[in-house]
């Protein structure tokens, strides 16, 4: 177990040093920021230092962990390429100095329109640092007549000698008037409206709209994406760190007026070179060992992650092989009853299936005594049964392996060793030991090809398993086995790891600045780190997010200023169960509660075609405006006439994205959407979810990436510009309805003995509470008429009722989270069990289903208990939180 002293190194570039962005896009258009020009706040940390540390066999470098590799290279040649990296940064550092002091001429290799974007950029850099009120501006230059000193100073008025001032007062007197008078002209051109936007705002809002959309660049997608995927960013690796770098330098570059990073120390594991065997040990004439590893996704080959499970259980087992089709509780309970005895066996289990979540999975098989899982992905689900396979196609080739986390993330969220509080230097911390979210039995992911040859030790062993139960994999034969703990070829699974209990990661954040009320914000979110080269999970959503900076930075630059804060936020760890932004809402709770009006996530922005989303159905409003501006670039209609021809609506949020701790813990509206395509397509956590699988099986012409940018970006302006919030409180009491009586139909098949009218109080509430939406709602006519009715003109004190009925809008999923309302209350609060999530009307579901989400949380687990005295009571306390967050909305006037 390593320690504070000792903190791991995962790094995913040992065998070469990471690219800069013009290595890994070929391109010189224009100039970018590679990870390894790290930011002055980097630099001071000394994140970048050379010392080095050995521990357990592994490499560590400030913080960051070393991957070990695949392939085999030297200490001596890996630090000279980190080295490299650091003077590479100095060196340009210094370069760009002289080059701007006009000492040294720009290097003859970049171009001229190269060299004016990147010194543009610099001054703009250096040009909001004196104040975040200066927009840019450009003064003509001034052309002075051509008239002489002796010609001048004749026409002066004779002053005696005695009072004449020096002309180097003169001059100075001079200068401090230019100065004075263009920082007035400056702050005047930031302040006063000039686009007949009102309220403050510089720009119409309709023509900020029509600008976001029209200069979305699909190719600067193309080229982020290339860049991101050029190296493995395992989370908490220095790849994941370096990257981060990079977008900070990608967020300083898009005219952002605040940059900032946190840091954690959560919980992490990571392969430990040799430390990972899966082996048919006996009988002897069956012996076979699994190869454990993906063939290069590159030509050249490239540095690739180990395959392995995150926050999986280190152990070494052997045990008689038995097969559990996809790992539910009702497949060992198949197997129970034909009499196959799984205590002590290595279960082998597909991926997918009703149960979907690998941590469900695995904790099935513990409960059920299994000493060891392997997962794998059969071909029928993901492979050659749905379509071509990589090199070919989309879909996974027979060594392609799905890595994932088996954490229970519907238990805790983030580290799961401190749950409640984030994961500094200092914080108490539970033991790993008997912890709910950790699994305590090995296991490791295998491709179909290694599964293959367990599946043949089978043949005729134990009991023949039901049709649904069998996959494709090839030569196996049209009969399946479920192997026998007395028959059964026996099986070694081995998964030793390096498990740090305080692994250093870092988020990374840029903020445009509300003009209006700038304490209130829009978080923006994306994770960066990826179990390999990650293009879709989640690249994708990385280079869409980047874009949406770039253009909404073009506006900054302009002038334009959102009246809310936009916070971009990219997370580290997210894979490792969401660690990155769970720690970031817990280390800042009380003020994302009080000023979080929303959260926008896109994790896997593009695997096909096919919209999605999923959020609170306060968002109906704004989605359904954006959705109306947009049209698919494959079919002649807009995104609303296809979204509505499907007859579609906001999907329930789960546990599967940084949304949970926002949605859940924070009580801050969340939505997250992108473009999927056909179910178990996307070659999910694979090394060969490459740039290249992206841009010709996933979206040629990146038309989709383009998509998904344009409606990011208009739904930010949506909640960031927009007078009134386009948040409907209608909209949430009516799904709230639709729930409630879903909840009904469920609790008739899981919970039948529990009373119909027991639901009462929940129904009446609901009732009320749309009567109530309604009449908050009446007040935007109000505004509207005096506002528009009188030209545009806002008054003093309307601007104030505004913004407070804006903050009640914000707040009111605030108010459905159950949490103490004052100092003298000492009860419980929280999800019985798991206290950590807070929000009575949403929450991850405890079922098998995993990741899923669940609505009215606090009562179903009560139902799925049986425990009907409780169940009455988490009616009567969501009802109570439903109606106190309702009776608060209405404004006085």
């Amino acid at each position: 177990m390593g320690d504070e002293k000792n903190l791991h190194l995962y790094d995913a570039v040992e065998d070469a040093p990471i690219p800069t962005y013009e290595e890994a896009t070929s391109s010189r258009t224009f100039s970018r920021r590679g990870p390894q020009e790290v930011s002055d706040d980097a630099e001071r940390q000394g994140l970048l230092g050379n010392d080095l540390a050995t521990d357990s066999g592994s490499r560590r470098r400030n913080g960051y962990y070393q991957q070990p590799s695949v392939q085999s290279v030297s200490d001596e040649d890996d630090n000279s390429d980190l080295d490299s990296l650091v003077r590479d940064s100095e060196e340009g550092d210094s370069r760009q100095i002289m080059e701007e002091m006009e000492i040294l001429d720009p290097e003859s290799a970049e171009s001229g329109g190269a060299r004016r974007n990147r010194l543009r950029g610099r001054f703009s850099k250096r040009f909001y640092s004196i104040t975040d009120t200066l927009s840019s501006f450009h003064l003509p230059k001034l052309r002075w007549p051509s008239i002489s000193f002796e010609w001048l100073t004749s026409r002066l008025p004779s002053i005696p000698e005695e009072y004449r001032p020096g002309w180097a007062i003169l001059a100075r007197l001079f200068g401090l008037v230019v100065i004075i008078s263009l920082v007035y002209l400056l702050v005047v051109s930031e302040i006063m409206p000039m686009g007949g936007g009102g309220f403050g705002q510089p720009f119409n809002p309709e023509w900020v709209r029509q600008q976001v959309q029209q200069n979305v660049d699909p190719w600067r997608i193309q080229e982020n994406l290339q860049y991101i995927t050029s190296y493995d960013h395992v989370g908490g690796s220095e790849g994941s760190f370096f990257l981060g770098q990079w977008i900070e330098g990608k967020f300083q570059e898009s005219h952002m007026d605040t940059f900032t990073h946190e840091e954690f120390y959560v919980y992490m594991n990571f392969p430990k070179k040799g430390g990972r065997r899966v082996a048919i040990v006996e009988p002897t004439e069956l012996a076979w060992e699994a190869k454990l590893q993906e063939g290069s996704a590159y030509n050249p080959p490239k540095s690739q992650t180990d395959s392995f499970h995150g926050l999986s259980a280190s152990g070494n087992v052997t045990g008689p092989l038995v097969y559990v089709n996809y790992g539910h509780e009702q497949d060992f309970k198949t197997l129970k009853d034909k009499g196959v005895d799984v205590k002590g066996t290595i279960a082998l289990i597909r991926y997918y299936g009703t149960q979907s979540d690998p941590a469900t999975k695995v904790k099935a098989a513990q409960d059920a005594g299994v000493a060891g899982v392997l997962l794998y992905s059969d071909p029928a689900d993901d492979g050659f049964v749905q379509g071509k396979v990589w090199p070919h196609g989309r879909w996974r080739p027979e060594d392609g392996v799905q890595r994932g986390s088996v954490a229970l993330t519907n238990w805790i969220a983030g580290d799961p060793l401190t749950p409640g509080q984030p994961s500094t230097k200092e914080a108490k911390r539970m033991s790993k030991d008997k912890n709910p979210a950790l699994p305590t039995i090995p296991s490791l992911p295998l491709s179909w090809s290694d599964a293959q040859k367990l599946l043949q030790s089978l043949k005729e062993v134990g009991e023949e398993v039901p049709a649904d139960w069998r996959g494709a994999v090839p030569d196996v034969g049209d009969q399946w086995f479920s192997g026998h703990p007395d028959r059964s070829p026996k099986v070694n699974l081995q998964n030793f790891q390096d498990e740090v209990e305080q692994q250093l990661i870092q988020n990374v954040f840029g903020s445009f600045i509300g003009i209006e009320d700038k304490a209130k914000k829009i978080i923006i979110g994306n994770h960066r780190d990826s179990w390999c080269f990650g293009a879709a999970d989640p690249g994708s959503g990385t280079a869409v997010m980047l874009e949406v900076a770039r253009v909404l930075g073009e506006l900054r630059a302009q002038g334009w200023r959102p009246l809310r804060t936009i916070e971009f936020a990219s997370w580290d760890a997210e894979e490792y169960n969401l660690m990155g932004s769970t720690e970031h809402v817990e280390a800042n709770l009380e003020n994302l509660r009080k000023d979080a009006i929303a959260y926008i996530n896109v994790d896997v922005g593009v695997t096909g075609e096919k919209l999605w989303a999923n959020g609170s159905p306060i968002f109906r409003q704004a989605w359904e405006r954006v959705l109306d501006r947009l049209e698919d670039p494959r079919q002649n209609k807009t995104l609303r006439e296809l979204w509505d021809a499907d007859n579609r609506s906001l999907g329930n949020l789960g546990a599967d994205g940084d949304y949970l701790a926002f949605q859940d813990i924070a009580g801050c509206s969340s939505i997250d959407f992108g473009f999927a395509g056909p179910d178990h397509g996307n070659m999910h956590h694979s090394c060969y979810e490459t740039f290249d699988w992206v841009s010709k099986y996933i979206d040629p012409g990146f038309a989709y990436h383009n998509l998904l940018a344009q409606m990011w970006a208009l739904l930010i302006l949506e909640l960031a510009q927009e007078p009134i919030l386009p948040l409907k409180l209608t909209h949430y009491t009516g799904a709230l309805q639709n729930e409630a009586n879903e909840l009904v139909d469920w609790s008739k098949k899981h919970a039948s003995d529990f009373k119909r009218e027991n639901f009462q109080p929940l129904f009446d509430v609901i009732a009320s509470s749309t009567d109530q939406a309604k009449t908050f709602h009446d007040w935007e006519d109000f505004w509207y008429g005096q506002v528009y009715g009188t030209g545009g003109f806002e008054s003093p004190s309307l601007t104030v009722s505004r913004m407070a009925h804006n903050n009640k809008m914000a707040g009111l999923e605030t108010s459905l989270l159950d949490v103490p309302r004052d100092m003298k209350d000492k009860s419980a609060h929280g999800l019985p069990g798991r206290d950590q999530f807070r929000h009575v009307i949403f929450g991850p579901d405890v079922s098998d289903s995993g990741q899923k989400g669940s609505v009215f949380p606090f009562i179903r687990d009560a139902l799925l208990k049986k425990d009907w005295e409780l169940a009455k009571k988490q009616v009567q306390k969501t009802a109570a939180l439903v109606k106190h967050a309702f009776e608060h909305i209405n404004h006085a006037q």
